[in-house]
């Protein structure tokens, strides 16, 4: 599909996000991205399909292009906002410092980036205390700052940190 990220890694290419951290989960689990006990990883899991697959896709560059230039902005703000009122409700409660209780997961990973295209369709996060207060701790956190989205080689030079 032409599509990022994909990953090669022992001997395969890996695309899409999820499957590249359940690989990795499976493969490296140090640092454990998945809860051990069957509640709060079906929590993780919910939190990040509901970010992967219900409310990125609908903001994506593809979809955008189709949308017409004059409408982008708008079609992008009313994906996220609508994402984020769900994702807002869940969050209420099943966080503590991070997505699910204490302990950064696979959800949190699908946050930071979701919140950054947030920012850059200048959705107002006001309304949504807890996902501003999550991502707030884990841009605190090293790997979240290396890796963020305005921070990759090949983000364009108006997005970059």
């Amino acid at each position: 599909m032409k599509q990022v990220p994909a990953l090669k890694i022992d001997g395969i290419t890996i695309g899409q996000s999820l499957a590249i951290i359940e690989y990795l989960e499976e493969t490296r689990p140090t640092p454990r991205l998945l809860p051990p006990d069957p509640k709060k990883k079906v929590l993780v899991r919910m939190i990040s399909d509901l970010i992967a697959s219900g409310i990125q896709p609908v903001q994506n560059l593809s979809v955008l292009k189709q949308v017409g230039q004059e409408n982008q902005l708008t079609w992008a703000q009313k994906a996220i906002t609508s994402g984020f009122h769900a994702l807002e409700q869940i969050l209420q409660s099943t966080a503590g410092k991070y997505c699910v209780g204490d302990e950064v997961s696979m959800a949190d990973l699908c946050l930071v980036p979701q919140v950054a295209n947030a920012e850059r369709f200048k959705v107002d996060l006001t309304p949504y205390p807890t996902i501003s207060r999550i991502n707030k701790s884990l841009l605190a956190l090293e790997a979240f700052q290396v890796s963020h989205p305005c921070r990759q080689p090949d983000t364009p030079p108006e997005l970059r940190a």
